[in-house]
């Protein structure tokens, strides 16, 4: 059963791949991106960022590092909203127990202090940075 399920979904993903291959070959990919970069020229975006003395070439790499910092900080968020809500269900099945509530209350209290250790080194850093660059 689990063979034949495979194998129906290697022939489907072959035949999708294959008919999508043939869908952008005939809608003329390479017109259309030669369309949208001609029309970009025109309306004089492109040549904003494409010259080398515009404000988006010397602003590109801070605004880079801005961008995985802000991913950086949005995973340790969802780190933290995690632990908290898997501290809370120990906490919640932990049926009196005093090891697991005394486990939740510390796992609680650590996510807590890492959260705020991090926001701390992200405000420390965000000084520092504005400073530099100033």
């Amino acid at each position: 059963m689990k063979k034949k399920i495979l194998f129906i979904s290697l022939i489907f993903v072959l035949f999708f791949s294959l008919s999508l291959t043939r869908i952008v070959e005939a809608a003329g990919a390479n017109e259309a991106i030669n369309g949208l970069n001609q029309t970009a020229q025109e309306v004089g975006a492109f040549q904003e960022q494409t010259s080398q003395d515009s404000s988006y070439w010397n602003n590109f790499l801070p605004d880079k590092i801005g961008q995985i910092i802000g991913i950086a900080l949005s995973f340790v968020g969802v780190l933290f909203f995690i632990l908290m809500i898997y501290a809370g269900i120990t906490w919640m099945i932990a049926r009196g127990n005093e090891q697991k509530v005394a486990q939740a209350k510390d796992m609680i209290i650590n996510s807590v202090i890492g959260i705020i250790i991090v926001f701390a080194a992200y405000a420390i850093t965000s000084f520092i940075g504005t400073r530099i660059l100033n």
